[in-house]
């Protein structure tokens, strides 16, 4: 199961993230996950849930997971198609010479919202929102 060893990777990057920025809570991590990248979303939220009470700064912390649609494009025709739907074989010109172009990454670019700025850390997962705590 790679969906643990990509949420302890997570958490690592969150921790250093709110270190860096002196953060106490995180609100919530949303995660482009590609239709095709072989990540169980059902796995990963359970193993969110399970890891998250193992650390104090992302206890509340919600995951939020949005799929990344799989696009091939046809290297004969050079149209795009759902690559789900079609699998190889193009449906404009019926051939099968064809290169997946999206929905294939297991995760995509982490940004941090954080007092209403936007700031990219690194790509590989998608937005990560951030907040300060009172307490």
């Amino acid at each position: 199961m790679h969906e643990l060893g990509i949420i302890v990777h997570i958490a690592k990057t969150l921790d250093q993230v709110a270190a860096e920025n002196e953060l106490k809570k995180i609100g919530s991590v949303t995660l482009d996950i590609g239709e095709v990248s072989g990540i169980v979303p059902e796995y990963l939220t359970e193993c969110w849930e399970f890891y998250r009470k193992k650390n104090p700064l992302i206890a509340e912390c919600e995951m939020k997971i949005e799929s990344l649609p799989a696009v091939t494009i046809c290297e004969d025709c050079q149209k795009t198609y759902e690559t789900v739907t079609y699998g190889r074989q193009c449906p404009h010109c019926g051939r099968d010479r064809s290169l997946l172009t999206g929905g294939g990454e297991p995760y995509n670019n982490l940004k941090m919202d954080m007092e209403g700025k936007t700031r990219t850390v690194f790509p590989s997962m998608s937005v990560l929102r951030l907040w300060k705590s009172d307490s």
